[in-house]
């Protein structure tokens, strides 16, 4: 009923020579090994970093991916997204590809896609390339559109400002 199979016979010796009997097919399933780093699925993204609501951060914040503020943070922040959460507050400045104000921000915010949600409570100048302020958030302080918002920030190569398309000032 049951037969033997070739699985778990050993294999030829390295000085046999190669018959069609032990030559093998590659197992796609196994993975590639030697000098071909190649993939055929690009690399997950990680989550974001999420400082949850009970934590309290004094100093900068530096990191090349996502992160989620809840608590609360005394520095500046850079990021490729930046979410600062319904009961978050940060006090400096908020740098990223990417921002999103559920919270509360005392300082610039530097990026190149913006958004104020209802929640949002903004009290310093915005510098980005797109703006989206949602019906009820509070904001003071001033808007400047620039083609590259990152590059006059702190730590960034400087630039002299451009001539803004479009400001002004909202005071709640």
């Amino acid at each position: 009923m049951f037969s033997k199979s070739k699985i778990n016979e050993p294999g030829p010796k390295s000085d046999a020579p190669a018959t069609p009997e032990t030559k093998k097919a590659p197992d796609m399933n196994q993975p590639k090994t030697g000098t071909d780093f190649s993939s055929s699925t690009p690399k997950a993204k990680p989550p974001a970093s999420v400082l949850s609501a009970d934590l309290n951060i004094t100093g900068d914040i530096k990191t090349t991916g996502d992160i989620q503020i809840e608590g609360k943070v005394e520095g500046d922040i850079r990021a490729h997204l930046l979410t600062v959460g319904e009961g978050a507050t940060v006090n400096g400045e908020c740098i990223a590809d990417d921002v999103v104000v559920n919270g509360r921000v005392v300082g610039k915010v530097r990026g190149l896609k913006v958004r104020l949600t209802s929640t949002a409570r903004v009290e310093g100048d915005i510098i980005h390339k797109t703006i989206a302020i949602e019906s009820g958030a509070h904001f003071e302080g001033s808007v400047q559109r620039q083609e590259d918002p990152l590059s006059g920030a702190k730590g960034g190569m400087a630039a002299a400002p451009k001539p803004a398309a479009a400001s002004g000032e909202a005071k709640s």
